[in-house]
């Protein structure tokens, strides 16, 4: 014992736990059993209870992060894909202007030439801005036909080229990325005999 202003207190080190006696249960007087009474089987048992529920909660949190991952993965994937949907409309709203940029550059040229560079200026601008954002245009002219990717206007016989290619492009098809804006507007070949042997 270890005295401290005149009160007697217990050092831990001189407890002898295994001989101390547990105290007695208020309702019924009794003292609990020892675990040398109850025998060593009783502490394995809850050992393995004990290590089965930290086994149980360490794969339940495993899984909840696997969880949160996927869904931050998710979320980050809808927002990509809502800002390019978002940006999809926008383009939609400038390729009018493209259109026309394109059938005023195919119109007959002023005598000075000033109106014409100036067009084409401004439609290389605008060009740019949509690369900037990822738009391409969609080759066709001289392209074997894809439905995927044209819109067959018209078919036109023809012996000079194979079947089914492209000869004349009527307005230009973008996509945005992997995504189809619209597709190009197409004239295609006729030309069933080209192939045969």
């Amino acid at each position: 014992m270890v005295k401290t202003n005149g009160k007697s207190r217990v050092d831990p080190e001189q407890l002898d736990l295994e001989h101390e006696l547990p105290p007695a249960d208020e309702q019924t007087g009794e003292t609990p059993a020892t675990p040398t009474e109850v025998g060593l089987s009783a502490e394995p048992s809850e050992l393995q209870k004990l290590r089965a529920e930290r086994d149980a909660l360490l794969d339940r949190l495993a899984r909840l992060q696997a969880e949160f991952e996927n869904a931050r993965k998710r979320a980050a994937r809808e927002q990509q894909e809502f800002k390019d949907f978002a940006t999809a409309d926008v383009i939609k709203a400038l390729l009018p202007v493209v259109d026309s940029f394109e059938r005023a550059l195919r119109s007959p040229s002023d005598q000075g030439g000033e109106f014409r560079s100036g067009v084409e200026l401004i439609h290389k601008q605008l060009q740019d801005a949509l690369a900037k954002l990822g738009v391409q245009a969609v080759p066709a002219l001289g392209k074997q036909f894809d439905p995927r990717l044209h819109e067959a206007i018209e078919m036109v016989d023809s012996s000079d080229v194979p079947d089914q290619q492209v000869i004349d492009e009527l307005q230009r098809g973008y996509r945005l990325k992997d995504r189809l804006l619209r597709p190009a507007m197409v004239k295609v070949a006729r030309n069933p005999g080209h192939g045969e042997a």
